[in-house]
């Protein structure tokens, strides 16, 4: 999910305790503070600090002015294939390529798990915000390199390279010689377990009180349960394991619909949990039919106009 969307799911958490509610009314912020705070903090602690002290061992720097997929390719089937020799992760980036102001050509990684090959195929221009821009594409045809190991996935099988730096695979040995390609391996570690989240809940219990460690537990669960939603997952039983639980696969972390409708709900539970202590004359209404005449209709609605609209194309 994206950064605003698990801090709206924080602030939603700390709503959730009548205390931090109270203590807001009375003109203390601290708990919904925590609550946002915590509830983005993973993610600021791999983005913003921990990916800068992650090395790699190899670096793939593609041409801009010379399209050359199957140099990829072979990179990458050479990474997997080293680390299934050395038996140790291997850690390989893949530059993105830029081809202009707010223009990145943009270049597809594809592993074929059952003919044990990386594909690489070079795709649109795309600008900043990953949408495809007017100018040349690329015809070339798809680029195969073999390995020479089994493969299993962690994450999805195809992944598009395109803006700013581009992304940084773990190639991971693991049981019977196969090689997981962990994509960006550094994030949803340490900083996405279940240690991390009570430690930081027991030092906020111990600084400003029970409650707060409450609603730090609670917000920071709340971004560990939303990612866990995703494909990638989360390594929640860090130090006692390396890889990452896999996600449940129900939604990208990156789709607009899916954050906004997060958000969305989040606000609408907010509001509930402000709304309740209250007498308010006019309005009468239950949580449940909240959610579903201002949550769940709206979003249906939505749903289907997008789904005529990308039926009915363009005009």
């Amino acid at each position: 999910m994206k950064g605003f969307t698990h801090f709206m799911a924080g602030v939603m958490a700390a709503s959730c305790f009548p205390g931090a509610v109270a203590a807001a009314a009375s003109g203390n912020p601290l708990y919904f503070i925590l609550g946002g705070m915590f509830g983005i903090l993973p993610d600021t602690l791999d983005f913003k600090f921990y990916r800068f002290f992650v090395k790699h061992d190899m670096e793939v720097i593609p041409d801009p002015d010379k399209a050359d997929p199957q140099m990829i390719a072979d990179a990458v089937a050479y990474a997997i294939n080293r680390a299934a020799l050395s038996g140790r992760p291997v850690r390989i980036r893949l530059n993105t390529i830029p081809a202009g102001a707010d223009c990145w050509r943009q270049y597809t990684v594809r592993l074929d798990v059952a003919r044990r090959r990386v594909g690489v195929r070079y795709g649109p221009l795309v600008d900043t915000g990953q949408n495809p821009m007017p100018g040349p594409g690329s015809d070339m045809e798809e680029s195969f390199a073999k390995v020479t190991c089994p493969v299993s996935l962690d994450y999805e099988a195809t992944v598009n390279v395109d803006i700013f730096e581009g992304p940084l695979f773990t190639m991971r040995p693991g049981a019977g010689g196969a090689v997981c390609p962990e994509f960006i391996g550094w994030h949803r570690q340490w900083s996405h377990g279940l240690l991390a989240m009570f430690l930081l809940a027991l030092a906020g219990a111990a600084l400003f009180g029970s409650l707060a460690g409450l609603v730090i537990c609670a917000a920071y669960g709340a971004h560990i349960l939303a990612d866990q939603l995703g494909f990638m997952g989360s390594n929640l039983l860090f130090p006692f394991t390396r890889r990452r639980t896999n996600g449940f696969g129900l939604l990208h972390s990156s789709s607009g619909v899916a954050n906004a409708v997060t958000v969305w709900f989040s606000c609408l539970l907010v509001f509930w949990n402000l709304y309740k202590p209250l007498v308010v004359p006019g309005l009468d209404f239950t949580l449940p039919q909240l959610l579903l005449f201002v949550g769940l209709l709206p979003v249906m609605i939505f749903w289907w106009l997008d789904r005529q609209a990308r039926k009915d194309g363009p005009g």
